[in-house]
This record gives structure tokens, sequence and C-alpha cells, in this order.
């Protein structure tokens, strides 16, 4: 059985620097893996070639064993939920961006399937009928979560998920990923929070100088 997520020879220059110089990683179903590594080292760069939002110069991504480029990038985006750190949010109430995607697939989304969703990121239902873009960035974050939930993507790449929280939401988010993990979806999280680190309890990489190696912990 292919992993779910794949990546192969990776290479990407950006500035006139390496971010990505052959990088290969493999998602398997059920792991979490967390990349750590300096600023602008090409983390997020990875996370969105991965989620088919950027381009490698060569390389592949294979999504449950088919190359990604065979693929529209809309059912890649509906597959594979890329949640940035400061993420956008629609015009329209928070309801309005939580059922997003399914409109976008020509689908209803009731009510109270938002609210679940909602409430599964550690935020009060009552926040539905909120102006989604005068929210906090860390609600704005956990909004953007509730919209990938309701999509039930087959894997999460995650950046920065618990940096605008505070300790007891960002334990919150940690525990959700944990539980789409122990439901098959491999979790990839770039993140700098040791506490949420040692939470996740997955592989650790680091990328640096265009190179991604495991860190020998878990």
């Amino acid at each position: 059985m292919p992993n779910i997520l794949e990546a192969k020879g990776l290479r990407k220059h950006y500035d006139g620097r390496v971010l990505l110089d052959g990088v290969d990683i493999a998602l398997e179903r059920g792991s979490i893996t967390t990349v750590g590594g300096p600023s602008g080292g090409g983390k997020t760069t990875l996370l969105r070639i991965l989620g088919f939002l950027t381009e490698p110069e060569s390389g592949r991504v294979l999504l449950d064993g088919t190359d990604v480029r065979t693929l529209s990038p809309e059912e890649v985006r509906r597959r594979v939920a890329l949640v940035a750190q400061a993420p956008a949010m629609f015009e329209g109430t928070v309801l309005d961006n939580v059922r997003t995607g399914p409109r976008l697939q020509g689908k209803s989304l009731p009510e109270e399937e938002a609210r679940r969703a909602l409430e599964r990121t550690g935020l009060d239902a009552q926040l539905l009928r909120n102006d989604a873009r005068a929210l906090s960035g860390g609600e704005k974050l956990r909004v953007a979560l509730a919209r990938a939930l309701v999509l039930s993507p087959e894997a999460w790449l995650l950046d920065e998920p618990t940096a605008a929280l505070d300790p007891e939401r960002a334990d919150l988010v940690v525990d959700l990923l944990r539980s789409l993990a122990a439901q098959g979806a491999p979790v990839l999280v770039v993140t700098h929070d040791e506490r949420a680190l040692k939470r996740l309890c997955g592989r650790c990489c680091t990328l640096a100088g265009g190179h991604l190696q495991a860190d020998g912990r878990e």
C-alpha cells in the first residue's frame, strides 16, 4: 500500500538561495512528522509544494501513489489540507468560511456540521455569526482548521499551527492533530514550539541548507 503523500527529489531555489536540494519525504498513514529548521530555510516552501500551491523546479509529488500533476488542483486541495500560519479569511461570517469547501463542490453543509467542526478546534460555536475577517490571528487559524475538517482530507499540512495560541488552546489543537493521525491521516507540522513538539510525539526532522534530515527523536 503506497504512502498517502510522498515527495521525491524536490529541488527549489529562491533569490539565489537553495531551499530544497533533492528532498525526499514520505508521509505514512496515521503518522505525525514535524519539521524544524532556520527561518527562511524552505519549510513553508516544502508545505506549499506538497499542497500543490507551488511547483518544484524538479522532483515529483505522489498522492496515494499518483503523480499530482495528473490530478486537478481542486482534487489535490480537497484531499490534502494545507493550513497556513496566517490563513486568509474570505468575506462573510465564520459559517460562510466553514462552508466554503463544500460550496465550491456544489454541496451544502448543514449548520450543525459546521458547529461541530468549529467546536473540535476549541472555538465557541457562537462565533459562527461573527465576521471572519474581524477575528484574532489564533481564531482565524482555528477557523481554517474547521474549514478543512468538513472536507475530511486524506492528509494534513500545517505551518506553525500553535504559534498564535496560549498553551491551553495550543494543547487543544495538538490533541486534534493527534486524533486525526489516529484516524489514519498523516499529519505534517512545521513548528518551533517545543511544547507542541513534545506532545505531538512524531518523527522529528530538520530542514537546513536544502536538506531534510531526521533528528533521531520521537
